[in-house]
């Protein structure tokens, strides 16, 4: 994989988020111990050129909103693998 350090850990993360389950840009930035960096984390899922393979359709907002995504078909995309996964969204 190729991206920036910070990249790299926010990708890491995403590939251990299980199939069927999602987590907050705030969840995972706390989880790689980057507590206010949220929306870097956001930013980094954007990024993501590896979609869906590292699956950054798994993120979602705070406030329960799809937020964005980076792969082939946007939005309607991540809501797709999303309801794939058995995710109610």
């Amino acid at each position: 994989m190729r991206g920036t350090k910070f990249q790299l850990q926010v990708w890491n993360y995403l590939k251990k988020i299980p199939r069927g389950s999602v987590k907050t840009y705030k969840q995972v930035a706390i989880a790689i111990n980057k507590p206010k960096s949220a929306r870097a984390v956001a930013n980094a899922c954007a990024k993501n050129p590896y979609a869906p393979n590292i699956p950054c359709h798994r993120v979602i907002r705070s406030d329960g909103g799809l937020g964005g995504y980076s792969g082939r078909g946007g939005v309607d995309q991540k809501l797709k693998l999303l309801r794939s996964e058995k995710v109610d969204i």
